[in-house]
């Protein structure tokens, strides 16, 4: 197995380890985990190490297809596992902001509903032997995904300090481009989709 296949399985099994981490009952075993004040933004602790382990495990997005592609390294099994390690990382994140209020649901449910349709309609225009390119808008809502996510783990940390909602203006604006791209995708495959009725 080469490096960017390791890469990616890194980053799959870091999924359980990040949702562990952070929803493991401290309180329940009689653990207290802490804060830190910096200015007038109050961070756990907790908050930090979960922030670092998904930026460690984006980061491996990024390393692994750079990697394969520098070095002739892509695989079959590389092209199959790496979407599916970004949506397990990302869409498991947004289900557990969800779940703790930090994000709106309707925010969760369309980015998560977009992957699905996304996959639906790469399925279907693999059976007609057509590539779906991944799109800038595919691309950016990646980045934008991420970034927002380390946002709301920092609690808007350092724009809270100005009073700035730069997380609640990122997670609508990473909502718009996950649905524009969405859209973008089925355009592309609409004729297959509506050729036969």
């Amino acid at each position: 197995m080469n490096l960017p296949n390791k890469l990616t399985l890194f980053r799959i099994v870091l999924v359980p380890i990040v949702a562990l981490v952070w929803l493991f009952p401290y309180s329940e075993t009689g653990t207290e985990i802490g804060s830190f004040t910096v200015g007038n933004v109050s961070i756990p602790y907790l908050n930090v190490i979960v922030a670092a382990l998904f930026a460690i495990a984006s980061f491996t997005d990024y390393l692994d297809g750079n990697i394969a592609r520098k070095n002739n390294l892509v695989t079959t099994f590389g092209k199959f596992a790496d979407p599916i390690a970004d949506k397990l990382l990302v869409n498991m994140m947004l289900l557990i902001l969800s779940y703790k209020h930090l994000i709106p649901l309707v925010c969760c449910i369309l980015m998560i509903l977009r992957d699905i349709v996304v996959d639906g309609c790469r399925m279907l225009a693999a059976q007609k032997g057509v590539v779906v390119s991944a799109g800038m808008l595919g691309k950016l809502k990646t980045f934008l995904q991420m970034i927002t996510i380390v946002l709301i783990l920092m609690n808007n940390f350092p724009f809270e300090m100005w009073y700035i909602p730069m997380d609640e203006v990122l997670i609508w604006f990473t909502t718009f481009i996950s649905v524009a791209g969405g859209y973008s995708y089925f355009m592309q495959v609409k004729d297959f989709i509506f050729e036969s009725m």
